[in-house]
C-alpha cells in the first residue's frame, strides 16, 4: 500500500511541474511547414523576476543543416511593441547546426523597472540568406514583486 501511495505521489508531483512549467508555443503561421520545428521553450527562472537574468531556451530540430543566420526577437507588452533585437544565430547555438535536435539559448537581464503584466515574445529564425526557417510566439508574465534577494539589494 505504501508503495502505491508513493508512486501516486510521484506521478502527482510530476504532473504539477509539467502544468506549471508548460509554455504554450504557437507558430506564427498555423499552416506553414517550417524547416525548423520547435518542440518547446524553457524559461529560467520561472516565474520571471525583474532585475534578474532570464534565460529562454528553445528546443528545436531540423532536417537540413544550418550554416548561420539571424535570430530576431520581438517583445510586446499588452500588444504594444516594447523591445526588438536581432542576433547572430551562432552566438545563441553552436554553428553549423547539424541535422537533428538542437537548442537556442538567449539570456536577458530585465531592468528592475520592467512593468509587471503580460508579455508576448515572437522569435524568428532566418538562415544566412534571410529565409525564414521558423517563427514562434509564446506568452509569459512578469509579477508585481521582485524576489526577496532583489528587494534586499535595492
Amino acid at each position: 500500500m505504501a508503495g502505491i501511495k508513493s508512486k501516486l505521489f510521484i506521478v502527482f508531483i510530476c504532473s504539477i511541474s509539467l502544468i506549471a512549467d508548460a509554455i504554450d508555443v504557437k507558430y506564427c503561421k498555423k499552416n506553414k511547414d517550417y524547416d525548423v520545428k520547435v518542440s518547446g521553450v524553457e524559461i529560467t527562472p520561472y516565474p520571471i523576476e525583474r532585475g534578474t537574468e532570464t534565460t529562454f531556451t528553445i528546443s528545436a530540430s531540423t532536417d537540413t543543416p544550418i550554416s548561420g543566420g539571424n535570430l530576431v526577437i520581438d517583445v510586446s507588452y499588452y500588444f504594444f511593441g516594447v523591445y526588438s533585437e536581432t542576433s547572430d544565430l551562432c552566438t545563441k547555438t553552436d554553428c553549423p547546426v547539424t541535422t537533428g535536435d538542437f537548442a537556442i539559448s538567449h539570456s536577458q537581464a530585465l531592468p528592475s523597472v520592467t512593468p509587471p503584466g503580460s508579455y508576448t515574445l515572437t522569435m524568428k529564425l532566418q538562415d544566412a540568406d534571410k529565409k525564414e526557417l521558423t517563427c514562434i510566439s509564446f506568452d509569459f508574465s512578469i509579477g508585481w514583486y521582485s524576489s526577496e534577494a532583489q528587494i534586499a539589494s535595492s
